[in-house]
């Protein structure tokens, strides 16, 4: 007598339960996550001497931005820095900006 495997038919059950895979999905995304980097003075002021020449000078910066224990990375001109909000206004295309706290910058590279 032959065996007979259902393939996928055996495991439908399981994924039947959205609330489970959304468990499931949180928890691997959470074990991906990491710890905010510490920025010490210097590093702070390398990251603000960055930033002050690329907007003397017109180039474009790359930012490694740290969001809830991931980071990104944001290129563009610094438009505008805020000291009132602590934030700066990055144009990421002509007419396009977007705001970024200075606590969740954790990297500044000049790009020319």
């Amino acid at each position: 007598m032959a065996i007979r495997d259902r393939g996928m038919v055996k495991w439908q059950a399981a994924f039947q339960l959205p609330e489970l895979a959304k468990k499931q999905r949180n928890f691997w995304r959470g074990t991906e996550r990491i710890s905010k980097p510490i920025i010490d003075e210097n590093e702070a002021e390398e990251f603000d001497l960055r930033i002050i020449y690329s907007m003397e000078y017109g180039h474009a910066v790359s930012l490694k931005i740290w969001d809830d224990g991931f980071t990104s990375d944001i290129t563009g001109r610094v438009h505008y820095v805020d000291p009132i909000t602590n934030e700066l206004r990055i144009e990421v295309e002509p007419g396009k900006f977007e705001k970024v706290a200075f606590d969740n910058v954790v990297g500044v590279k000049v790009v020319n």
